[in-house]
């Protein structure tokens, strides 16, 4: 059965959400991520995915306190990102009550540095983020294309130990116009083993059934709730 797992997006310590990732594209929908994690946690969700926004474009980790409060007033297991680009980054997310950390930019730029968090933590709590438009990684806030093809890049890191992958199709993350079913299930059959977590899109239950039916591990989503086009109560059958 696939685990939900919500999202919360911070800028200036507010709940927000964008669209394409796009910084002009903002919609803040609460000034208290700490009550949006605990309206979470009291419908029975375990896990929560936490993205520092202003991280992601200052380079380093930025929105540490919001971490730090909902790990200390929850039991949400909290896999962070955003922004982690050094050593330092990695130890404040883990010291902060992270019981994860994702890196996306940092797997393209420094391959070497990211490589060692894997085997420094181990690989239950290192993601690998692989954000993507037309099946090639976007990085840095999804402000910079490369010419890096998904599957290999995805591979490289297997090779390494990673074990979960957090895939995003920046093409419909924030638009609410369904999730790449056929991307996913792509990724899956070069690599069965994965704990591979969807992405983007996600506007109904219908998606996230379908993405079930597609036996995908995990998704992530947040407007679809934020929104109000997934009600908590209706996810009580994933949980």
């Amino acid at each position: 059965m696939i685990e939900i797992i919500p999202a919360i997006d911070v800028i200036d310590g507010k709940c927000v959400r964008l669209s394409q990732g796009d910084y002009t594209q903002k919609k803040i929908y609460n000034e208290s991520p700490l009550e949006v994690a605990r309206k979470f946690a009291d419908a029975g969700i375990r896990r929560l995915h936490l993205v520092d926004l202003d991280g992601a474009k200052a380079q380093h980790i930025v929105n540490k306190a919001v971490l730090e409060t909902i790990a200390t007033h929850t039991n949400l297991v909290i896999d962070f990102g955003g922004g982690l680009k050094s050593n330092e980054d990695v130890r404040i997310a883990f010291e902060s009550g992270a019981s994860m950390v994702t890196g996306g930019s940092i797997a393209v730029k420094q391959p070497d540095l990211f490589s060692a968090w894997i085997e420094q933590y181990g690989a239950d709590r290192i993601i690998l983020g692989a954000d993507v438009h037309n099946e090639q990684i976007a990085i840095t806030g999804w402000l910079e294309n490369t010419n890096i093809d998904l599957i290999p890049f995805i591979e490289q890191y297997v090779k390494k130990g990673i074990r979960h992958v957090l895939c995003t199709d920046i093409a419909k993350d924030g638009m609410l116009g369904g999730a790449s079913v056929s991307l996913y299930q792509k990724i899956l059959a070069h690599f069965p083993d994965l704990y591979l977590i969807a992405s983007g899109g996600v506007s109904c239950m219908a998606d996230i059934d379908a993405l079930n039916d597609a036996q995908l591990p995990a998704v992530v989503f947040g407007k679809a709730i934020y929104e109000g086009r997934v009600q908590l109560s209706d996810l009580k059958k994933y949980l």
